[in-house]
């Protein structure tokens, strides 16, 4: 059993080396055939120049990362793998039986590659870590497979008076440097990368995360660029990005719904208190204007954003608070200054109306007390201490008898036992409790309606208008 056993490990082993050698034959063999080949190719002419065609050029872009969108700037740092396929009738061999990969750049050197470039890049870095990141892969037939991995950084062209509640496109293009239609045609290759993520002539990887936009959609298309030497062959992928609008709302919108509530506690304060209300309007003042001025990355633009907006409808509710004091302020106390000098200039007639009742008083009582008898003499003391005391009494009482009558009669005074009117400042704070928070809330449905579906149709309108010009492949 145990030599049965022995018997069966050799064999394996035997054939487990016959086919390594096997395959290290046809690999060595592949490249002694490759090297015969390439002594007489000419690099500099293209595969299909011989039959007076154009070359086509399968294109495809796997997005490996895509940093943040930097929209100060306007650029976009992203890792690419990008991946050309075309066929080379000169590279091919009855006797190649396998493809034949190549990474030793100096080989790469040797061979004709397509000559691209990626217009809207502003820089560009070819991956060395930690050997060059390129390979070609030769097939018998003569297709070949050419993969580069790239960091670019790309420009992108933001319009932002939506911000922060706005949708971009942001392009990657590629184009011929120096062949024209005439030599060389791009193309987007719609085959599979990787049988595990959806198909695309473009992919995004999996599990790449923006902190600031979710990529809503890809769509590659075709493009030409004109010069006067010619056609150039062109093709562009769009990046339909979506802002999270989670920050903004933490760091911008909540903090100035909060600074606006504040402001309406002064409707409930006192009209008087003028120190409390002036310094609760102008902090809050203070404070959204501070908090509208936070936004440090965003470029100075000409036209009016969508934070601007609603950072100038803020302001204005809280300076239009500060306002209203301001008016029912000045109304309240030019109705006391008022009420102060009518009471100052009808105080003389008071006294002498007081008066001429005491002495109508007092010469009736006089009358009473000559007309005693003699008999009771001893009376006379006590009626005259009355009549003194009556006089006293009279003096006071009398005079506020008048000025009540006087003064309730005009409506400025009312009496003491009837209930107040309240002033029509006072009126103007009580309303406003209500009016404020209700125009508001008015304004704020207002502006997310037209920011979240109205300007969303437009830009939805505009992106069918661009698929239809360009196309897609």
């Amino acid at each position: 059993m145990k030599l049965l056993f022995v018997k069966v490990v050799l064999f394996l082993h035997y054939v487990t080396s016959s086919e390594s050698t096997s395959h290290s034959n046809s690999n060595t063999e592949a490249l002694r055939l490759l090297d015969k080949m390439l002594r007489k190719y000419d690099r500099r002419s293209t595969p299909t120049n011989n039959i007076g065609l154009a070359t086509n050029v399968s294109v495809q872009l796997l997005v490996a990362s895509m940093g943040s969108i930097n929209t100060e700037n306007m650029d976009y740092v992203t890792d690419v793998y990008l991946r050309q396929r075309w066929s080379d009738p000169r590279l091919s061999h009855s006797n190649m039986t396998e493809a034949l990969d190549l990474a030793d750049p100096n080989l790469v050197k040797a061979i004709w590659k397509p000559e691209v470039f990626f217009p809207n890049a502003k820089e560009a870095n070819f991956q060395f870590v930690t050997v060059p990141n390129v390979l070609i892969r030769i097939h018998p037939n003569g297709e070949i497979l050419y993969i580069l991995r790239l960091r670019l950084k790309f420009s992108c062209m933001m319009e932002l008076s939506r911000y922060p509640l706005d949708r971009q496109i942001c392009d990657m293009q590629i184009a011929s440097f120096s062949k024209t239609t005439r030599e060389l045609l791009l193309r987007w290759d719609s085959s599979k990368l990787d049988p595990s993520v959806t198909g695309s002539s473009v992919t995004v990887s999996s599990d790449l995360r923006m902190p600031q936009f979710i990529i809503e959609s890809v769509h590659p298309t075709l493009c030409y660029e004109r010069f006067h030497l010619g056609n150039y062959s062109c093709l562009v992928a769009h990046f339909y990005l979506k802002r999270s609008v989670s920050f903004h709302l933490i760091q911008s919108y909540l903090p100035s719904i909060l600074i606006v509530a504040i402001s309406w506690v002064s409707f409930w304060m006192d009209i008087e208190a003028v120190p409390g209300r002036i310094s609760l309007g102008v902090i809050t003042l203070l404070a959204v204007s501070q908090q509208g001025g936070q936004e440090k990355n965003i470029p100075q633009t000409s036209y009016v954003k969508a934070l601007d907006v609603w950072m100038g409808l803020c302001t204005a509710f809280v300076f239009s608070a500060l306002v209203e004091f301001t008016v029912v302020n000045f109304w309240f106390r030019k109705f006391k200054k008022q009420k102060e000098h009518a009471m100052a200039l009808m105080l003389p007639m008071l006294r002498t109306a007081s008066n001429m009742t005491n002495v109508t008083n007092i010469s009736g009582l006089t009358k009473n007390t000559m007309k005693l008898p003699n008999s009771r003499n001893s009376h006379n003391h006590d009626v005259e201490m009355s009549i003194r005391n009556n006089e006293d009494n009279c003096n006071s009482r009398d005079g506020e008898d008048f000025e009540t009558r006087l003064f309730g009669n005009m409506g400025t005074l009312p009496p003491s036992h009837t209930k107040q009117k309240p002033h029509p400042a006072e009126l103007v704070d009580q309303a406003s409790r209500g009016l404020f928070p209700l125009g508001f809330a008015i304004c704020n449905v207002a502006y997310w309606v037209y920011y979240l579906y109205l300007a969303d149709q437009d830009l939805a309108k505009m992106q069918n208008d661009n698929n239809d010009v360009h196309g897609y492949e």
